[in-house]
């Protein structure tokens, strides 16, 4: 491997706070119309020659069911955010640019909490109802299959909201910091920020504008399209996500940052986002991402986005999260040794091109992103003053049929127990195990392929059984069955000597 220093620009480091304005104009959300039909007589509710019926209320998923809507998918978000001061309602709008997949005579969006004004279906105003976290919307008049049309939908948004699990998301939604706001949508806080179809399956690009007063600043996942400022001397920032993402990826921050700009291998333009206080104290970690990069990429492939960087987290809230782009890491992760700041930083860097770029069906299928993410921190981490991979698998293997217990098999996980060391560890176990088996270099053809195929889509625990079996020749679904369901922990390939611990 050529050494990162050999490839690196020379950094550019400075302020936020530039007075030339980017001049680089935001591309208009195209006016979707078309003809609407009214009622029949008798009730029902008629589009061309299809009868319209309500779309589904959820995707379907086992764990959440009523996460993501039916009948209708989006394509681009447009959110408006008028932002005024920390834990302070501000008022927004939220303009879903979507197509319908049947006859629609009503629809969901999940969208929870704030306070809604008014919603508009193609211009028209719509009828709504609320229950719980969904939003159901009934146009003038219903929408034909195959119909592209557009949502308006305008609130008040709260920023104290946030939620609590018993999980390892220790809280989700907005999360407040001292001068202002980051965001933890994960698993489906998107809904508390902005009316959307909250599903990791379902991807859209999304723009953000986001007015802030003079001294603050605004950051989101993707480009920084615009900032200008208006005639009463806010400032408006708009970032555009460039590729499609499922909205439990969205980051939105606001606060005191100080841009801090680098280059990555090929170029690849960095910018972290830090509180201006912890600009020195952060630096010596933050500067190793293009050395992350580079060996990340040897693994999985070219880097599958158009820019990265760290977005650091001012809260005591001790989760790191892969935000698409613009991984959201607290600053006690980056305050601390090194071994532990850098097996942060690959893991949410990972997850870039393994549950992001590459998304789940599922959730069910979030082995396939936590225990990729895991992994590959452990590989990085073994080498660089961390605890060797063997060591660690072994830790876990003899805790297997306990996690299995009380947090569901890899694939099988229960919803209070999603985010827990079963997904993690227990996860890359999995994937370890299939190293065993195959040999380093058939495990390295699956790994890089599976990044490579489904970059820019999803993929589920099946693809991810057809695929090794493809590239090792063999069938992989007798061997990865019983790890990723079965209730018991399977014999370790090549560790004859490893024992699982009894079930307690």
């Amino acid at each position: 491997m050529t050494p990162i220093t050999q490839q690196r620009a020379h950094p550019v480091r400075g302020r936020a706070r530039v007075r030339t304005p980017l001049v680089v104009a935001v591309a208009a959300m195209a006016s979707l119309t078309g003809a609407l039909w009214p009622a029949d007589a008798g009730g029902a509710r008629s589009a061309g020659t299809e009868t319209a019926s309500p779309g589904a209320p959820g995707a379907g998923d086992p764990l959440f069911p009523l996460d993501g809507n039916g009948g209708y998918r989006v394509s681009r978000y447009l959110v408006d955010l008028d932002w005024r001061a920390p834990r302070t309602a501000f008022p927004a709008t939220a303009t879903l640019s979507a197509r319908t997949t049947q006859a629609l005579s009503r629809f969901h969006l999940d969208f929870a909490g704030n306070t809604l004004h008014s919603v508009t279906v193609d211009g028209r105003p719509a009828r709504t109802e609320r229950d719980g976290d969904e939003l159901v919307v009934t146009p003038a008049a219903p929408l034909a299959r195959g119909r592209a049309f557009t949502v308006v939908v305008r609130y008040t948004a709260d920023p104290t909201q946030t939620r609590h699990r018993t999980d390892a998301i220790e809280a989700y939604g907005w999360i407040p910091t001292p001068d202002g706001t980051v965001l933890y949508p994960q698993p489906n806080g998107a809904r508390m920020v902005f009316p959307a179809d909250d599903h990791p399956s379902r991807r859209a690009r999304i723009t953000f504008r986001i007015t802030t007063p003079p001294d603050v600043e605004a950051v989101a996942g993707g480009r920084l399209v615009e900032r200008s400022e208006r005639p009463d001397g806010r400032i408006r920032w708009t970032y555009d996500s460039e590729r499609p993402l499922a909205v439990q990826l969205a980051q939105v921050a606001i606060g005191r940052f100080t841009f801090v700009t680098d280059r990555g291998p090929g170029g690849l333009p960095i910018r972290d986002a830090v509180p201006d206080a912890l600009v020195g104290p952060t630096a010596q970690y933050r500067a190793l991402t293009p050395e992350h990069l580079d060996w990340l990429t040897e693994r999985l492939g070219p880097y599958p986005f158009d820019r990265y960087g760290v977005l650091v987290g001012d809260t005591d809230l001790g989760v790191a999260l892969e935000t698409q782009t613009l991984s959201l890491v607290p600053k006690a992760d980056l305050l601390g040794d090194r071994v532990t700041a850098e097996r942060n930083l690959v893991h949410e860097l990972a997850h870039q091109w393994l549950g992001n770029s590459n998304g789940i069906r599922t959730w069910s299928d979030l082995w396939l992103s936590e225990g990729h993410a895991r992994y590959y921190e452990r590989l990085y981490s073994q080498d660089h003053g961390g605890t060797a991979l063997h060591t660690a698998m072994k830790a876990a293997y003899e805790q297997h049929d306990q996690w299995r217990r009380d947090f569901g098999a890899p694939a099988e996980p229960t919803e209070p127990n999603l985010f827990k060391r079963m997904r993690y560890d227990g996860s890359a176990l999995v994937l370890y195990a299939l190293r065993q088996r195959v040999g380093e270099s058939a495990f390295r053809a699956v790994e890089r392929t599976w990044a490579q195929r489904y970059r820019g889509s999803v993929a589920g625990t099946r693809e991810f059984i057809a695929l090794a079996s493809e590239i090792t020749g063999e069938d992989m679904d007798a061997f990865l069955r019983p790890w990723l369901y079965g209730p018991r922990t399977p014999a370790m390939p090549g560790h004859p000597d490893w024992v699982v611990r009894p079930v307690g």
